[in-house]
C-alpha cells in the first residue's frame, strides 16, 4: 500500500486551519475547529471519529455545501491552484463535478427518483457540451466501470427498481463520469451488507488507482479504513486529534482517543470477550470543555489537559499528533 504525506506543493487539496460554525438559538456550534490536511494525487485519505465529530461538515465545507445557518468562519481550501473559497457560486458549481465530486449517504435520496438511471449519468456528462447521443453511449460504458450487469438494461431502470448496491454504483458513477480530481465519499457503504460493502470499497480503489483520482472517504468503521486508506485523520469534537500513515496508525497510536478506538475493534482468534467501549460521550459543540476536550473521557489525562488546549505538532514522518502527553511511554 502506497503512503504519501502529501506536501502542499505536491498536493491536489489543501486544507488550512478551516473552522465552520452553526449559529442557532443556543449559540454558536463550532462543529469543524482549525482542522488541517493536505492530499496528493491518487490518494485515499478517511476522515474517522464517533458521530458527530465534524468529518461530514469538513467535507461539505471542502464542496462549499454547508447549508445554512452553517458558515466557513476562516481557513483556506484549495484544488489544485484553485482556491475554493475565493471562488463566485457560479465558478463553484462549475467546480463541482469537473473537479470536485462527493457520493453522500443516501443514493436513493441522492437520485432524481422520475428520471431513469442512465439519464442521470448522461446529463452530467452532458454538461461538458458532449452531444445527446454521445452522452447516452458513454453513461452506458460508465455503467459498466463501475461493475453494473447489463449496464444498457440497467440504465433504463429508475432508482426504486434498483438495489442498494446498484443505486450506490449509479450514484458513484454519475459522480466520477466527468473525471473529478477528486471524490468524496460519506460514509458509501453504510445501510449495505458486507458483501456489497466488499464490492463497492473495491471499486473505489480501483477507480483510483486507474483514474489517478485522490479519494476522501467519510467514515466511522476503522475496518474500512484499514482496507482502503493510504493515511487518516482522526477527529474528535471538531478537531483533528491525529494524523498518520494507515499502518504506523494501526501498530503504533499516539493519541489516548485513537487507542481507545482501536480498542473497540473486535479481532478475530484473540478471544478477547466483550469490546471495549468509551466511556461518556462526544461533548456539546456549543460548550466545549475548556483545555482538551477529551480529557473528561480520557483515562491518561493530565493536570494541564483540564486548562489546556493542545497545539497538533509533527511527531516524525509526517504524523501529527495533538495531546500534551506526546510519545511519552505507553
Amino acid at each position: 500500500m502506497k503512503v504519501m504525506a502529501a506536501p502542499p506543493e505536491t498536493a491536489i487539496l489543501q486544507v488550512d486551519d478551516l473552522s465552520v460554525c452553526f449559529e442557532t438559538s443556543r449559540g454558536s456550534v463550532q462543529a469543524v475547529s482549525g482542522v488541517s490536511f493536505a492530499m496528493a494525487k491518487g490518494e485515499v485519505y478517511a476522515l474517522v471519529g464517533e458521530s458527530g465529530c465534524g468529518k461530514s461538515t469538513t467535507a461539505l465545507a471542502v464542496m462549499r455545501l454547508v447549508p445554512p445557518p452553517g458558515r466557513i468562519r476562516r481557513g483556506h481550501i484549495r484544488l489544485g491552484d484553485e482556491d475554493l473559497l475565493a471562488l463566485s457560486d457560479e465558478a463553484m458549481a462549475d467546480v463541482r463535478g469537473r473537479r470536485l465530486a462527493m457520493i453522500f449517504q443516501n443514493p436513493l435520496v441522492s437520485l432524481n427518483p422520475v428520471y431513469r438511471a442512465g439519464s442521470q449519468i448522461e446529463e452530467a456528462i452532458s454538461l461538458d457540451s458532449v452531444p445527446r447521443p454521445v452522452a447516452w453511449r458513454r453513461a452506458i460504458e460508465v455503467l459498466g466501470r463501475v461493475r453494473i450487469g447489463d449496464p444498457a438494461e440497467r440504465a433504463l431502470r429508475y432508482p426504486h427498481e434498483l438495489s442498494g448496491g446498484m443505486r450506490q454504483r449509479v450514484m458513484t458513477g454519475m459522480m466520477i463520469s466527468r473525471t473529478p480530481d477528486l471524490l468524496i465519499a460519506d460514509e458509501p457503504t453504510t445501510a449495505l451488507d458486507v458483501t456489497i460493502q466488499a464490492r463497492i470499497l473495491d471499486l473505489l480503489m480501483d477507480l483510483c488507482s486507474h483514474s489517478g483520482m485522490a479519494l476522501l472517504i467519510i467514515t466511522h468503521d476503522l475496518g474500512i479504513v484499514a482496507e482502503i486508506a493510504d493515511r487518516v485523520g482522526v477527529m474528535y469534537a471538531g478537531s483533528l486529534v491525529e494524523q498518520a500513515p494507515v499502518y504506523e496508525l494501526y501498530e503504533d497510536p499516539l493519541h489516548p482517543y485513537t487507542r481507545m478506538l482501536m480498542r473497540a475493534l473486535p479481532r478475530l482468534g484473540k478471544g478477547q470477550g466483550r469490546l471495549e467501549t468509551i466511556p461518556g460521550s462526544v461533548p456539546d459543540l456549543i460548550a466545549l470543555p475548556a483545555g482538551c476536550a477529551f480529557h473528561p473521557r480520557c483515562p491518561e489525562r493530565l493536570a494541564i489537559c483540564a486548562s489546556q488546549t493542545p497545539v497538533s505538532r509533527v511527531v516524525g514522518g509526517g504524523r501529527t499528533v495533538a495531546c500534551h502527553r506526546g510519545e511519552v511511554d505507553r
